[in-house]
């Protein structure tokens, strides 16, 4: 199970005050318990590709995050830095904005914007921060990522008033119909909550307590 659970996981650090030392230790964690992904700031995607160069593991990297304070056009360039900088999997956040608007179009876009950037094989995972939306607002925003054609919708940035839950990913995972994958992140620091998430349908868990979770240390 510690594998399967371990090859679900993006290994988080997205603290403003991260050092590139302690990036360079969550890529050693990442390469010894084989997480998915390491998920860090976008300063830090070339040093990260180049720890993590032949192992398997991802490198993924926020986009507009965690605040949404930019334009379409600055996303899509902060996207296309990344990958050319060697990320594999960027994780955007929506105009949430324009989603309390009902302006769903103008969320469509934006998210088609930044996967013009992400092309190549590479994985766009969009945040629609579930604590800001209505059940309504949530099953309309997943299903305008799919037709900007993400490969994943995202519960949280997990710098916002709340987290993913079961009953969020579940909407979610209903919502996309198969037609893309869902990623639950904000609040999962224990093996039981990354478990009931998966059991709700999230196919991949979003943490900074990754180690703790797969190896069940404090």
């Amino acid at each position: 199970m510690e594998d399967n659970l371990a090859g679900k996981i993006d290994h988080t650090l997205l603290k403003p005050e991260a050092a590139e030392t302690e990036i360079r230790k969550l890529c050693e964690e990442a390469k010894k318990y084989h997480f998915a992904s390491v998920c860090i700031n976008p300063k830090h995607v070339r040093a990260a590709a180049g720890y993590l160069k032949g192992t398997g593991v991802s490198v993924c990297t926020g986009i507009g995050f965690p605040l949404v304070a930019n334009t379409s056009e600055i996303k899509a360039a902060e996207a296309e830095k990344a990958v050319q900088d060697g990320a594999d999997e960027c994780d955007m956040v929506i105009d949430i904005g324009s989603a309390k608007e009902h302006d769903y179009d103008a969320v469509e876009k934006d998210v088609a914007a930044v996967r013009a950037s992400v092309a190549d094989g590479r994985i766009l995972k969009v945040i629609i921060e579930v604590c800001l939306l209505t059940d309504e607002e949530k099953r309309e925003v997943c299903r305008r990522c799919i037709k900007a054609k993400a490969d994943f919708v995202k519960t949280s940035t997990g710098f916002s008033k709340g987290g993913a839950t079961a009953a969020d990913v579940r909407l979610m995972k209903e919502a996309v119909g198969g037609r893309a994958k869902v990623k639950a992140a904000g609040g999962i620091r224990d093996r039981k909550t990354a478990e009931e998430m998966i059991a709700a349908g999230a196919d991949r868990i979003g943490t900074s307590h990754g180690v703790e979770i797969v190896t069940g240390e404090e």
